[in-house]
């Protein structure tokens, strides 16, 4: 299976960013991990915090890979362009987010990217990502 996890803004300073939120764990380590965990898959990374170069790698990806893993940080819950391009992409995406968001600012608890995913993972901190695998292995 080859997969792309495709991080959006300020998910490139996990593991200092807001810690009792997003945990002390660099996406570098944990990448590391969940590539030992799921050897016979190709596990891809990339993260921007522009939402333009988001959507350039969302459709490069979306008709090659088996899977995408998007966390879009804020853009969740603000880009009709994500949406878009979600939506005229061949590849599943998961939406995937750290926290629950739920559990947070009213804001965060609508997502505009959510009707074009195939399923949405919050809560479990980096295992999120972990359970996203698990969900595109059975589609």
């Amino acid at each position: 299976m080859k997969v792309i996890i495709i991080n959006g803004p300020n998910l490139n300073l996990l593991g200092v960013r807001e810690p009792e939120i997003y945990g002390s764990l660099s996406m570098d380590t944990f990448l590391s991990q969940l590539r030992e965990s799921y050897p016979n898959s190709t596990i891809d990374y990339y993260q921007s915090n522009v939402e333009g170069e988001l959507i350039n790698k969302l459709q490069e990806t979306g008709f090659s890979y088996d899977g995408i893993i998007l966390n879009a940080g804020a853009y969740t819950h603000t880009s009709i362009a994500l949406l878009d391009c979600i939506r005229s992409l061949q590849t599943p995406v998961i939406e995937v987010h750290i926290s629950n968001v739920n559990d947070r600012e009213d804001f965060r608890r609508h997502s505009m990217i959510a009707p074009a995913c195939k399923g949405t993972i919050q809560g479990f901190g980096l295992n999120s990502y972990r359970l996203a695998m698990e969900a595109l292995s059975l589609l």
